[in-house]
């Protein structure tokens, strides 16, 4: 007979792991960069900075899926992973407040990295923050709207890349810029066949999210163009980015699995797949930065 989870496992599904790459991809590059710039890594900070990037992600996630649990968005007829509330593994109530805990506990490294940096981190911190908690919070949720792919851009990209960036080298730089809009828009990806996937149970939700406004056939499209606008970077950096060409391949094919497969849970792994070519993306840009 197969084991029961305990609810450490329980836990540990209910941050999704698989998501977590998000917010430690921009931080890699953002190093990258810095290095490359500097010739320092450090430490200290790029492990404060993983510490809080990955408490308002796990923050996020979990207010989302006692959220949506209670706007009756996750019902039986669900089709992506299992959510903790639906499931029953913890209580609305238990996940808004390991939610909350999280983004308290994200401004022990936050405090840290504003007082190397200044106002700058103290700005994006709050902004991420909130941005996290409103995304699936208040009465007009960013998540029921076509603005959840825009939000991402933004904070699992620019502000993040550019923040990191900033805090490990003391500047800014058009590099961090383009750099976080490449990392933002496959992360951005990475919602949008989520969205794409749920779209009936978001209509009978209530929520209008991008592939409603775009409908499924220009929802695809758009899917594309987030993938592979990210392989234009190396226009921007040195020669050595051009590595990360090596997996426009990959890209390619999920693509034309959004394209050919049918709407059903096959998706899932179509998300997670794609989480995981922002991380490899991150990686292979990490590595022509340090080579130049």
């Amino acid at each position: 007979m197969p084991m029961t989870p305990s609810w450490l496992g329980y836990a540990w599904l209910a941050i999704r792991p698989k998501t977590l790459t998000m917010a430690i991809a921009p931080l890699i590059a953002a190093a990258a960069l810095a290095w490359s710039e500097t010739g320092e890594l450090h430490w200290g900070l790029m492990i404060a900075i993983a510490a809080a990037a990955l408490l308002v992600q796990i923050g996020t996630n979990l207010h989302n899926d006692a959220a949506d649990f209670e706007r009756g968005g996750d019902t039986p007829a669900r089709i992506g992973p299992e959510r903790a509330a639906s499931q029953g593994w913890f209580s609305a109530r238990q996940l808004k407040s390991a939610a909350f805990a999280c983004f308290t506990l994200c401004w022990i490294p936050t405090g840290y990295l504003v007082w190397v940096g200044g106002w700058p981190i103290l700005l994006a911190g709050i902004l991420s923050v909130l941005a996290g908690y409103g995304y699936t919070a208040g009465p007009r949720p960013i998540s029921t709207t076509p603005l959840g792919e825009l939000t991402v851009i933004l904070f699992f990209g620019l502000v993040t890349t550019v923040g990191f960036h900033y805090v490990l080298s003391g500047g800014f730089g058009a590099a961090a810029f383009w750099l976080g809009g490449a990392l933002g828009l496959l992360a951005a990806a990475v919602l949008l066949v989520n969205n794409y996937r749920d779209m009936e149970q978001d209509r009978a939700a209530g929520r209008f999210t991008l592939p409603h406004l775009l409908g499924r056939t220009r929802a695809r499209w758009a899917y594309a163009a987030m993938v592979l606008t990210p392989f234009l970077l190396p226009l921007m950096g040195p020669p050595e980015t051009a590595l990360v060409l090596a997996l426009i391949p990959v890209a390619v094919y999920l693509i034309r699995r959004l394209f050919r497969e049918p709407v059903g849970p096959n998706l899932n792994s179509l998300l997670a797949a794609t989480a995981k070519l922002q991380l490899l993306f991150s990686i292979t840009v990490s590595f022509g930065y340090v080579m130049a």
